[in-house]
């Protein structure tokens, strides 16, 4: 049976102050009270008793700290290496992207979700998914429904802050319980904010990928920096330069939208993304020994010259505003004909990647490519 949207608030997920939510509704209608100061132990006990009841009965229960989960973005490197993110902490870096199609990776074997926008990695935050019993389905979704305000119907009224539904039974992702392993009635449960903010550069029918299995040996590479897919979900090639070829460069297979560099110090890359399709890439010569990752945008002068600046991602606020070029920046060599050809499609508002993050073929542990889901499959 499909939950029922409300108009409810969600205020109580939104404070941190309060130890618990919602734990007694079903029993005693009553929110937990705030913990004085020294009456921590009394309030934990008031509050988990009837929570205790409640989960033995089946109900959703998630206290504010783990549904809240980060109230900010841990810095932007943090994306390469997600297994280091604690259970409610996330990256959140749009200025990688600011424009573009959206891709939502989820992985249950790790417990995490990618976000891409415009075939390029803009965010990667913890989650909790079904329990034994409750298993997440797999498989490639669509966003059926929002409801910023969400209420269910079967968990006693519980909030369901920022619902994006995938199917009718009642499988979304929205805010919740965020304990380190999963736990959920089926649902993908993500941070508070992380769920805010995913919730508003996605727009209904948008592709959500559900792959790995809970509780597994992890053999799958993690999500890279470039989308396994595209906005409708079917896989799309990143095929590597043969021996001795220098560049690629198909601008047809997208002719408009906005453009994405990802340059790798890495593996001595430069890939192009326009409209989330890659249409070329190039090997390089990078002489940098900045190993941060850092995000450049461009923009044109009122004389029509380009001026490239610093975006302020999570862990370099300090760079907001600073002009630098960042092929420059980076002592990038790479073809001169790519080169003519790459700044031929830049236009306002494209973003450069500066990574240390690898962007040629992923493999298994056993030396298979990494397959991902797609729409067009089976």
């Amino acid at each position: 049976m499909p939950d029922k949207a409300s108009s409810g608030p969600e205020k109580l997920l939104a404070k941190p102050e309060v130890l618990c939510h919602f734990v007694a509704r079903s029993i005693a209608r009553k929110r937990c009270e705030r913990l004085p100061r020294g009456g921590m132990e009394m309030g934990l006990l008031r509050c988990l008793v009837p929570g205790l009841l409640l989960a033995a009965s089946g109900a959703v229960i998630a206290s504010p700290a783990c549904a809240q989960g980060a109230t900010a973005s841990s810095p932007v490197e943090f994306a390469q290496m997600a297994e280091v993110l604690k259970p409610g902490e996330w990256v959140w870096a749009g200025d990688v992207a600011p424009e573009g199609p959206v891709l939502v990776y989820v992985d249950l074997s790790r417990q995490t979700a990618t976000v891409y926008r415009n075939g390029v990695r803009v965010a990667v935050t913890t989650v909790s998914t079904g329990k034994p019993g409750h298993e997440t389905p797999t498989g490639v979704f669509t966003i059926l429904q929002k409801d910023a305000k969400h209420r269910s119907s079967t968990y006693n009224s519980a909030p369901m802050p920022y619902q994006q539904r995938l199917t009718w039974d009642g499988v979304a992702l929205h805010a919740g319980g965020l304990p380190g392993y999963p736990e959920s009635h089926g649902c993908v449960h993500l941070p508070l904010e992380f769920a805010r903010k995913l919730f508003g550069i996605t727009h209904m029918g948008g592709a959500v990928i559900v792959s790995g299995r809970a509780g597994s040996v992890v053999s799958m590479p993690a999500a890279g920096v470039i989308a396994p897919a595209d906005e409708q979900a079917n896989a799309t090639p990143h095929n590597p330069l043969g021996p001795g070829e220098r560049y690629r460069w198909q601008p047809e297979l997208a002719p408009t939208g906005p453009v994405s560099v990802v340059i790798s110090s890495t593996d001595q890359r430069v890939i192009v993304l326009r409209n989330g399709v890659e249409i070329g890439r190039a090997r390089a010569n990078l002489t940098t020994e900045d190993f941060e990752t850092h995000v450049f945008v461009l923009s044109r002068t009122p004389e029509g010259q380009a001026h490239w600046t610093l975006a302020g991602v999570p862990g370099h606020a300090g760079e907001a505003g600073q002009v630098l070029n960042p092929f420059v920046a980076a002592s990038v060599q790479m073809p001169a004909a790519f080169l003519a050809y790459l700044h031929e499609s830049l236009t306002p508002g494209a973003a450069v990647l500066l990574t240390r993050a690898s962007v040629l073929p992923h493999h298994t542990n056993d030396g298979r490519s990494m397959t991902v889901l797609s729409a067009a499959g089976d």
